[in-house]
């Protein structure tokens, strides 16, 4: 392997917009996301209404549905 071309790896945080911290290794120091496996409606079965960028509106207004 050569030497000098790999990155740095830190522990770091991944903190989700729902308050959850996870510990981990990373190339990256601090991570934030927006849904994780505490919040994401496939684990815990609640779905949650997330629009991103008017997708949702955009998409109604396209095909006449309001």
């Amino acid at each position: 392997m050569k030497d000098k071309i790999h990155p740095k790896y830190y522990q770091t945080t991944i903190t989700c917009a729902c308050g959850n911290e996870i510990e981990t290794g990373s190339t990256k120091k601090d991570i934030k996301v927006e849904i994780c496996s505490k919040c994401h409606p496939f684990y815990t079965g609640v779905q949650r209404f997330v629009d991103s960028g008017g997708r949702v509106d955009r998409f109604k207004r396209k095909y006449g549905l309001e």
